[in-house]
């Protein structure tokens, strides 16, 4: 098992980026009067990308009291400033994930892993309309929270109810609680989700009805205190079904909530609106954007979409979204914008927690997956009535464009059990086993080798048009991904160097300076985080140094630091490190030397603002 405080990545043992100490750091007080140290900072030698998209140039720069001080060639160390040779390098701003799923995980998982090791240094949460405010008082409203991020983000209950205080109601006491009582390497963001708010102010009738005028009202009242006390904005969800089918609460809202709660976004600078919509399930996408982008128009709130279809098989059912984009820019006002990953969407199955076969229209199977125990659901996979409602769901229920339908494309990654085989994929398995119909071959292989199994499925293609028409749009926002989420399934952490590696230096279809600008310079600008993003004098000292030729996303592998509830642990999948030469977060070194450092001093920022989240002695 790696360490989760030390990461060495194989195969490199000789650096070639030297390191210089000339002398003690400095200190300087923090926010919250707490002594930080001062790192002071010389990188010479590099190739600067300023996360602008303007053209690279060579140049040093240097950082302290936590920013960028001077930019310039040649420039000389002073005494007590620490040299960092970056020959061979580029100098970027630090990487911001536009869409995380931490609201949990830094409870119990503070360092973040991997992002430090990947330059990220600006975590955005509080997506799809999940939100760890504001927390209902009814203990049933509660667990809903819990369970919607269990479901859809692969967030372990356990660590939710035991790990986190929950001593908040509203968005600004969930703030100052993670102020009092969290420490994170990188900076920290969120919105305020629109599904926790509809069940603190409704209860469990969130799920079944509009809100009344009277509950509209307290609604904006906490997206007004959410807001004020710097959240991005407010998320919604107009996506997804929960393990029974239900339509989330948000998809109840009426035009009279929506609107009135985007009069509230619109009264701040800065500000958005966020909603995911569907172009995957029932399609709904589509009426949905055209629905909330006039509403947005119409209120003057920024609107922040995800997201418009890239993978080749959606690129038809997504014109008319595509569409509305163009016609939302040409027509001017309220800023309208669409969100995408360059990474297709999760692909690895487990069947103690996913929901992989929900959201690809199969909930026969997804029945294996919500038992609560094996010997349940080892019941249902031997069991013959299951059995043949099983086969119907493959056959006729699952999405025609799902790669559930494929044999080929799923692959038997992990054996708990140790039975096996593995390494081969479900089509293999049924010549093996002569088990003509492959959920009966799936079932029987699960039954053997038990929940915790792992299959992979493989992923569905990109369109390469429409992703470079995405990279380069003006009003896109990149970078998306579930990092923080789906620890069993995996998605999302490292994804971000696939557009350095991948795009940038394997097949030369976009520019280093694109590359930078989608993940920085773009995303700061919309975020509304203007005091970082870009290698700028005066600019917070959030900064990646990495050597092109030695960074990829490496392979996943497993570490078991994630509570159980009883006592033990289970695992996540992470990766090893890019590795970055050199990662800061507001002009401290948080991946240093090929390892984590164990400092955190990331901030708790919002547009226009930023507030000290918290920093460990040195």
């Amino acid at each position: 098992m790696r360490s989760i405080f030390a990461s060495p990545w194989d195969g490199f043992t000789e650096r070639s980026c030297i390191v210089t100490v000339c002398n003690n750091l400095g200190s300087k007080p923090n926010g919250d009067g707490r002594v930080a140290m001062n790192f002071r900072l010389l990188i010479k030698g590099g190739t600067v990308v300023d996360g602008s998209g303007a053209a690279a140039y060579p140049s040093d720069v240097r950082v302290s009291g936590g920013r960028i001080t001077e930019i310039g060639q040649a420039l000389s160390s002073t005494v007590g400033e620490r040299v960092i040779d970056a020959t061979g390098c580029y100098v970027t701003p630090g990487f911001i994930e536009s869409h995380n799923h931490w609201d949990g995980g830094v409870w119990w998982a503070p360092n973040m892993e991997p992002l430090p090791a990947y330059g990220i240094t600006t975590s955005i949460n509080g997506n799809c309309g999940f939100s760890m405010a504001p927390a209902p008082k009814n203990p049933e409203d509660r667990q809903s929270i819990i369970e919607i991020f269990n479901f859809f983000e692969d967030i372990p209950e356990e660590p939710m109810e035991k790990n986190v205080p929950w001593d908040w109601e509203t968005w600004s006491e969930y703030k100052a609680s993670m102020l009092r009582n969290v420490t994170v390497p990188v900076n920290f963001a969120a919105f305020c989700g629109h599904i926790p708010m509809r069940l603190y102010v409704m209860g469990q009738e969130a799920w079944t009805r509009a809100a009344t005028s009277d509950e509209i009202q307290k609604m904006c009242a906490l997206l007004d205190d959410a807001l004020a006390a710097g959240a991005l904005g407010l998320s919604s969800n107009q996506l997804d079904h929960d393990k029974f089918e239900r339509p989330l609460p948000s998809q109840l809202a009426d035009d009279a909530e929506y609107r009135a709660l985007l009069e509230v976004v619109a009264r701040y600078d800065g500000a958005t609106f966020q909603v995911v919509v569907d172009h995957f399930f029932h399609m709904t996408g589509p009426k949905q954007v055209e629905r909330l982008g006039r509403m947005a128009k119409e209120t003057g709130a920024r609107m922040h979409w995800l997201g418009l279809p890239t993978l080749k098989y959606a690129l038809e059912g997504g014109k008319p979204s595509a569409l509305l984009h163009e016609q939302f820019k040409a027509e001017g006002g309220a800023e309208i914008w669409t969100a995408y990953h360059h990474v297709s969407p999760t692909s690895v199955i487990n069947f103690g927690r996913s929901l992989v076969f929900a959201q690809n229209g199969n909930p026969v199977w997804q029945e294996v997956v919500n038992a609560k125990t094996w010997d349940e659901k080892s019941a249902l996979l031997t069991d013959p009535d299951w059995l043949a409602r099983a086969r119907v769901a493959w056959d006729q229920d699952t999405y025609s464009h799902s790669y559930l339908r494929d044999s080929t494309k799923l692959t038997f990654k992990e054996s708990e059990s140790g039975w096996g085989p593995v390494g081969i994929t479900l089509a293999d398995y049924i010549e093996q086993s002569g088990i003509a119909h492959p959920s009966d071959a799936l079932a029987d292989w699960v039954f053997k080798n038990g929940a915790e199994s792992v299959v992979h499925k493989q992923s569905l293609p990109n369109d390469d048009d429409a992703m470079l028409a995405m990279f380069r749009d003006s009003r896109s926002v990149g970078n998306v991904s579930d990092g923080g989420a789906h620890g069993k399934m995996f998605c999302g952490n490292g994804d971000n160097v696939l557009l350095l590696t991948e795009y940038v230096r394997d097949r030369a279809i976009l520019s280093i300076e694109e590359a930078v600008h989608v993940m920085t310079g773009k995303l700061a600008y919309f975020f509304g985080l203007n005091d970082r993003g870009l290698i700028e004098q005066g600019k917070v000292a959030d900064i990646a140094v990495f050597n092109l030729a030695e960074i990829e996303r490496r392979p996943e592998e497993k570490i078991w630091d994630v509570l159980d509830g009883k006592g033990g642990r289970t695992y996540r999948y992470t990766r090893a490190p890019a590795p970055m030469r050199l990662t800061l977060v507001n002009g401290v070194p948080i991946f240093d030397n090929g390892a984590f450092t164990g400092r955190f001093p990331g901030d708790f920022i919002g547009p226009e603002q930023s507030m000290v989240l918290a920093m460990a002695a040195e």
